[in-house]
């Protein structure tokens, strides 16, 4: 018996080719990806929430700041630090790092604890701002702004006010710290120049004479 050869014009076998198989995986996998990515992009369009457009020129906005409510002028790119000192002229509030690592530029906002310049200045809307220059009272400097002075707390300065910040902040919330509570709380305050022990020192002084 002779064996007969399927030449080019004989009829293709029934059933999927290999080549037919991998053409169809793929359309599959491309039609999940599509209906998933519109799955998603419905269900962000529908968790988006409008809110007010700021830019791409100045806007007028508001601060409550140390008690006094200013009117200043700002781009959209306006960080809380810039808007504190180049348009309030509050330069007590120190920009080092200018990316949250160092807490220099910790100011309270609604009396906690912020870094000033990873914050967007129209993020801030009415909440109440206080810097370095807002804690002293009537003229007399915050307990453990003359700690800091007794126990030479600063050396080059610039980490001082917010390490300051952080200090008086402990105090109003646990006003008979230990050393762990105040080396806890400046955790995030970094001071190049390595002047932490008289930072503690300072710390506990002003919580004895607040007490």
């Amino acid at each position: 018996m002779e064996d007969k050869k399927q030449g080019s014009g004989s009829k293709p076998k029934k059933g999927f080719s290999r080549r037919s198989f991998i053409r169809g995986a793929g359309l599959s996998t491309a039609g999940s990806v599509l209906l998933t990515t519109n799955a998603l992009a419905f269900e962000f369009e529908e968790g988006f929430s409008e809110g007010k457009e700021f830019g791409p020129e100045a806007s007028i906005i508001q601060l409550k700041v140390n008690g006094m409510v200013e009117s200043l002028s700002v781009e959209p790119r306006t960080t809380l630090a810039s808007a504190l000192r180049d348009h309030l002229e509050l330069t007590g509030t120190k920009v080092v790092c200018d990316r949250g690592s160092c807490s220099a530029c910790t100011v309270y906002l609604d009396g906690m604890p912020v870094n000033a310049c990873m914050m967007s200045v129209f993020d801030v809307g009415d909440k109440e701002i206080t810097t370095i220059e807002g804690i002293a009272k009537n003229g007399k400097l915050h307990p453990v702004q003359e700690a800091f002075i007794e126990h030479d707390a600063s050396q080059c300065g610039y980490c001082t006010p917010g390490m300051v910040m952080s200090c008086a902040h402990l105090l109003e919330n646990n006003p008979n710290p230990t050393l762990e509570d105040v080396k806890s709380a400046t955790r995030g305050n970094l001071c190049r120049c390595g002047t932490y022990p008289h930072v503690f020192k300072a710390t506990l002084a002003a919580a004895k004479k607040t007490t």
